[in-house]
């Protein structure tokens, strides 16, 4: 008899407390036998924990049962969004944090179907000075049969107070952290599922629009096709008009706009503009049509509700013009469009938009207590120009020529009730891609532009404002079907209201003079 069976014997007559003194040959023998077991059995997801990147810590690779993600508490985490996690299926979730200098540290997340995988890699973008995963952008494109992938962009939190001095991390939120979490979310891709995405493809608005441009123009080959939404690309300039915005309705008591008179201004714009573009139901199709000037409701005498005072008829014409520098006259951003008076409070309101002034507070002065009305056009915004030609934030190269080369693909979109980041700054770039690739022949099979009427920044707004860009982007990246209108909806008390084709820029949408309109089959996309 072999001494482990003689052990074994041995320990069955001495009792349970024999084993203790079986042979070290047994505890051998049980780690031989536990690890090769482990080899074979061991869950592929946990697996990546071992996994080797460059510069990559794998923090975290464990699976999560279906609807059983812990959600993050607060901000855009909560709510709908985490109705949303509980009917997630079931997915393998690796976190890692990527240090390409000393001074980085780029929180990561990849999200991977345990089953029904399409095959295809969606990354998706941040929004404002980013510093948190997007869980719920990540959520959707889960629940869509993608893996998916974000990142903090290498700072936590929601402001610009982690960038004095620390510039490694500045460069990190303007595009390295984007760059890596893409590439190290197809290495993990890979490895898991033993073969890569088929199609790789970004998603983001705001600072996510921001964030697919700059990938396009200088990562062409990361993405095969993009999804950028009313993106901050001209960056330094975008901020720079909003805190002038602000600047300008505080400078004088007098010029200050109260809230309660902003639905009165919207009314006033839409009792003069809505039927021009044939259909009277709240929304302008082209904003860019209606000259409703701010005079034709100045007060005839004293001020009151109904009204606006000459200093406050003087502000709001200003918002409606474009931002110039006051000694040369150059327009550096495109002015806030007829019909998003209900919204401007969000940049000119009671208090400032930190997300615009902190460019200024944080990065261009280094003064927790700058102070917004001193802000001066001619000079500030050429000492942020400076820093943003070392550091490379804004992103308004319009050569896209590499991209288009390997045929990739861009839908880019803009709610034309954007009270944020200006709807003409899209059409403006859009331009100025078609100029300079030779055209609209030469660019109209790679980068397609979609206003939508009504919508404010990113969602909200008194149109339809919910679309499905994704599949129009497989559709166009993987079968060559080119979007022509894409269908967005309003929906009300979870009831959809009210339907509209969004239509190829610089087309719009035209009633056909019978039907609901309401029912986007009774519109037609054509020329104004």
């Amino acid at each position: 008899m072999t001494k482990l069976k003689l052990a074994i014997k041995a320990g069955h007559r001495q009792g349970r407390f024999a084993l203790l003194r079986i042979p070290a040959l047994v505890g051998l023998f049980v780690t031989a036998s536990i690890s090769g077991l482990w080899a074979q059995t061991a869950d592929p997801c946990q697996k990546l924990a071992t996994l080797t990147l460059p510069d990559t810590s794998i923090t975290q690779a464990a699976p999560v049962e279906a609807g059983a993600f812990p959600a993050p508490a607060g901000g855009e985490q909560a709510g709908a969004a985490r109705e949303a996690y509980k009917k997630l299926p079931a997915f393998c979730r690796v976190a890692a944090t990527v240090r390409p200098t000393s001074d980085s540290e780029i929180k990561m997340e990849v999200w991977l179907p345990i089953s029904g995988w399409n095959g295809k890699l969606q990354v998706v973008g941040n929004g404002g000075w980013s510093g948190s995963i997007s869980y719920p952008a990540m959520a959707r494109a889960l629940a869509a049969g993608y893996a998916t992938a974000s990142t903090n962009t290498g700072h936590d939190g929601g402001r610009a107070s982690f960038v004095p001095g620390h510039p490694e991390k500045f460069v990190d939120f303007a595009w390295r952290a984007v760059h890596l979490t893409t590439v190290q979310s197809k290495a993990v891709v890979k490895s898991y599922y033993g073969n890569p995405a088929h199609y790789s493809y970004w998603n983001g608005c705001s600072t996510g629009g921001r964030q697919g441009l700059k990938e396009a123009q200088r990562f062409p080959d990361d993405f095969d096709g993009l999804i950028v939404g009313d993106p901050v690309n001209n960056w330094v300039h975008q901020k720079a008009a909003d805190v002038a915005m602000y600047q300008l309705t505080h400078v004088k008591p007098e010029s200050f706009i109260p809230l309660s008179k902003y639905p009165m201004i919207h009314k006033a714009v839409m009792d003069q503009c809505d039927a021009m573009d044939g259909v009277v139901d709240g929304v302008l199709e082209n904003p860019r049509l209606c000259h409703w000037e701010p005079a034709s409701i100045q007060c005839k005498g004293e001020d009151g509700p109904n009204c606006l005072t000459a200093p406050q008829v003087t502000a709001l014409t200003k918002l409606y013009a474009p931002t110039r520098i006051p000694k040369t006259g150059e327009i550096i951003f495109p002015g806030m469009e007829r019909g998003t008076e209900l919204a401007m409070g969000v940049l000119i309101g009671n208090e400032p938009h930190l997300t615009a002034t902190d460019l200024f507070t944080y990065v261009v002065f280094n003064d927790p207590n700058w102070d917004q009305m001193t802000f001066n056009l001619d000079t500030d915004v050429a000492l942020a120009d400076k820093i943003d030609a070392v550091v490379s934030v804004s992103a308004t190269n319009p050569d896209l020529g590499p991209l288009f080369e390997h045929n990739g693909k861009v839908i880019l979109y803009h709610g034309f009730s954007d009270q944020m980041v200006m709807p003409g700054n899209s059409i403006d770039y859009y331009n100025s891609v078609v100029e300079k690739l030779g055209g609209l022949s030469k660019t109209t099979n790679a980068i397609r532009l979609f206003m939508v009427p009504g919508m404010g920044h990113c969602a909200g707004g008194e149109g339809p404002n919910q679309f499905d860009m994704v599949t129009a982007l497989d559709q166009w990246v993987e079968k060559g079907k080119a979007p022509e209108r894409i269908v967005a909806s309003r929906i009300t008390d979870g009831k959809v209201t009210r339907t509209r084709p969004l239509c190829v820029y610089p087309q719009v949408a035209k009633y056909k003079g019978s039907g609901s309109t309401d029912d986007e089959a009774n519109f037609v996309c054509r020329a104004q």
